[in-house]
């Protein structure tokens, strides 16, 4: 962690750090997390950071930041995060996970993560899609400058939202830390029990909501007789009710598995234990789950839409997630074809190297330094 002090005249920068202190932490969460970690870390000293909290944080972070944690019941971004903005301003403002505040600096940098909302808009309730567009579009509207996780995010910011190009920059998220292969067969035994899971298996691991394209995945998987066990896991997101009826319609409840959100604790282990990891997401604003598994030396299927080309370089088998076909041919040949499991798994490992927070963390201070000389 840095200690360097930040000199007298050092630019303030202010970092929405609310969305980096759940318990159970999604992409997002983590996104945030991490990059605050890495941006603390690298700054030169003529940054200092104050991060603003709706709860208390678990540690402080360093000598060239401080904390303000201000809760507040309801609304706290717009109402409260804003007031605190009013009395006392940053130089700076950066939200790396949620909605720039309607009181806010003349300089404030957003990440936008995704569109697949407007891509795909069955997949998200009413309201739910209402809000993700009326805060996108307010983070256009508001920011200096967006961060995109991809090229393909920015292309959509731009052909949807109208975006200027030059007021979008990408850069890439990095992984999460203490993701490793596991070559130990006990550990990876005692994460398969923790979560009921016998035997060889296949593995998806993310949000169960219709985006994902699940329902699709588990029709191509009965018409694949080669196929281990399917593991469908993660915490249960919207309109996920149907998944768990078609897989009871179908006698699959013994084939097909929900072992739940999994613990941070445990994610090596269960990837690294997988035959394969599958992941045929209509639409991702990056993807880190893919990345995750080649890290952990395990072949990936994948689609070949949105961000998971870009992201996935050599490493993965792409599959059209429209077509049942597509995605049942996939299964067959990763799991039968041995030299093409291996020159993934090699692929995969090298490709996932690219990513990392502190570079990412070098792409947004260089965004910080742009947008503090305008």
């Amino acid at each position: 962690m840095n200690n360097r002090k930040p000199s007298s005249s050092a630019a303030l920068i202010g970092l929405d750090a609310s969305r980096s202190v759940s318990d159970r932490p999604t992409g997002t969460e983590l996104y945030s997390r991490h990059l605050i970690e890495a941006l603390i870390d690298q700054a030169p000293s003529s940054f200092s950071f104050r991060l603003y909290y709706n709860q208390p944080p678990q540690e402080f972070r360093s000598q060239n930041s401080e904390e303000r944690i201000i809760p507040f019941p309801r609304l706290w971004t717009h109402a409260r995060l804003s007031w605190e903005l009013l009395l006392r301003a940053p130089d700076l403002l950066f939200v790396p996970a949620h909605v720039i505040p309607i009181v806010h600096p003349r300089r404030s940098i957003v990440t936008v993560h995704d569109l697949g909302y407007l891509h795909f808009p069955e997949a998200h309730p009413p309201r739910q899609r209402w809000y993700l567009d009326r805060s996108t579009r307010w983070n256009v509207r508001s920011a200096s400058h967006v961060i995109a996780d991809s090229n393909a995010t920015k292309r959509d910011l731009i052909d949807r939202y109208h975006a200027e190009a030059d007021r979008i920059s990408v850069a890439y998220p990095g992984l999460e830390p203490s993701i490793q292969r596991v070559d130990d067969p006990i550990e990876i035994d005692r994460v398969k029990a923790k979560y009921n899971i016998a035997g060889d298996y296949l593995l998806y691991l993310g949000t169960l909501h219709p985006r994902k394209n699940l329902a699709r995945l588990i029709e191509a998987y009965t018409s694949s007789p080669l196929a281990p066990r399917l593991v469908l896991a993660g915490k249960t997101g919207w309109y996920a009710d149907p998944l768990f009826k078609q897989v009871a319609d179908r006698s699959l409840s013994a084939r097909v598995l929900f072992p739940g959100y999994i613990d941070e604790a445990d994610k090596s282990a269960l990837l690294s234990g997988a035959t394969a990891f599958v992941f045929p997401s209509l639409y991702e604003g990056f993807g880190f789950p893919i990345l995750e598994a080649m890290l952990c030396g395990v072949p990936v299927l994948c689609s070949h839409t949105s961000s998971l080309p870009e992201v996935a370089g050599d490493g993965a088998l792409l599959i059209d997630p429209l077509s049942v076909e597509s995605i049942a041919a996939g299964l067959t040949q990763i799991i039968s074809d041995q030299a093409l499991r291996q020159n993934l798994i090699d692929a995969g490992y090298v490709q996932a190297k690219k990513f990392t927070w502190q570079a990412c963390a070098d792409e947004v201070l260089q965004v910080f330094q742009q947008v503090l000389k305008s």
